[in-house]
């Protein structure tokens, strides 16, 4: 009876997917995301999805089918863009959708080394010869590697290698091409590394999973069964009515939108008004270091009255008058400390001859103490004579 129902239900849904266009795309992918004019590709859809998506490596994990490696996404969106059309990393909006109307366990194109298994999504519009041949170039950062022994775990996402490793290791790997034919469909892909060959790497044993039709969107994996819905897509409808989306978004106006164009308008803008203001606050100390360059002269004015309150210490230092030598010791000391300070210096240069106007004024009051002094001794010696 399985066996008997698992024949039905395929070709039920291929009865029923006979009828079906790209409508069911537009229709069931419009509350996840939006469908985007594309002036290259058409209707393309772009997901609502966390910074950072990568198809084939976000959200989901691959399973070995009766199929071949198939890829089951964590969302519930899954069933479409994984397994028909294919992504292209769009440079200001990220990755984006073009549906297709081939089903696949996974568009991607593979790789091995000794040591690694890795996959990168295929680009619109690149036939399976080109995409299972060396000579098909993707992207560096594109690539997604793990170690042989983590193929296969439905973790996988834990087991990335970085990408910075990617060159490396793109340069020490060979292409994998296990081309499947599925004759019912019509449709030739790659089903991945050979399942004996990840077995003897991983070192442990994968029982394929059966794929059964499901008949509405949505996927499902339990009891060794992944229930997935895959009909035969037409690109035109039956009808003669054209398949759209119910609401398109023309790539020009994404750009020009407030969410899109002011998130790259602010940022360059934005930037160097901040980078302004931290210039302003870093240079701050240089603008303001020119605004007291030309304080400096007003601070010259400032500094003759620190200059009159310096001598003012010294009229303290008299009463030490032994002291004062040592304040000349001192002196010569910020006469170092102003050949340090060449450019403030010429400026208090002028006020270093202001000191010695004021020293005038203690030499002249060093001499009108001897005198008062000299008197006492005259009269004692006065006084010894008359003895």
């Amino acid at each position: 009876m399985l066996g008997i129902s698992t024949t039905i239900v395929p070709q039920q849904a291929s009865a029923q997917g006979g009828a079906v266009s790209f409508q069911v795309f537009y229709d069931n992918l419009s509350p996840y995301g939006t469908w985007v004019n594309s002036p290259e590709y058409g209707y393309v859809w772009m997901p609502n999805v966390a910074p950072g998506f990568t198809p084939y490596a976000t959200n989901g994990y691959w399973v070995l089918t009766d199929e071949g490696w198939t890829w089951v996404s964590n969302y519930s969106w899954g069933w479409a863009p994984f397994h028909y059309g294919r992504w292209y990393n769009d440079p200001s909006h990220g990755y984006m959708w073009v549906p297709d109307n081939e089903w696949g366990p996974g568009w991607v194109t593979w790789r091995r080394s000794s040591d690694y298994y890795g996959w990168a999504p295929i680009g619109p519009g690149v036939s399976i010869n080109v995409a299972y041949s060396n000579g098909y170039n993707v992207p560096n950062s594109q690539w997604t590697f793990v170690r042989n022994r983590d193929f296969g775990r439905t973790n996988i996402n834990n087991y990335y290698v970085k990408s910075s490793n990617n060159v490396t290791i793109i340069n020490n790997s060979t292409v994998i091409n296990n081309t499947h034919i599925d004759k019912s469909r019509n449709v030739t892909y790659n089903s991945g590394p050979e399942r004996a060959e990840v077995e003897k790497r991983a070192g442990k044993t994968f029982t394929p999973v059966a794929v059964k039709e499901s008949s509405k969107p949505g996927q499902n994996l339990s009891k060794n069964q992944l229930q997935i819905y895959r009909p035969q897509v037409q690109k035109n409808s039956t009808t003669g009515q054209k398949p759209a989306p119910a609401k398109v978004v023309n790539m020009n106006e994404m750009k020009a939108s407030p969410q899109k164009a002011n998130q790259p308008a602010k940022q360059p803008q934005s930037q160097p008004q901040h980078t302004t203001q931290p210039a302003k606050k870093q240079p701050a100390p240089a603008q303001h270091n020119p605004q007291p360059a030309k304080q400096q002269p007003a601070q010259p004015q400032h500094n003759p009255q620190p200059v009159k309150q310096q001598p003012a210490q010294p009229q303290h230092n008299p009463q030490p008058v032994k002291q004062q030598p040592a304040q000349p010791q001192h002196n010569p000391q910020p006469a170092k400390q102003q050949p340090a300070q060449p450019q403030h210096n010429p400026q208090p240069v002028k006020q270093q001859p202001a000191q010695p106007q004021h020293n005038p004024q203690p030499a002249k009051q060093q001499p009108q103490q001897p005198p008062k002094t000299n008197p006492p001794q005259n009269p004692g010696e006065d006084k010894n004579p008359h003895k």
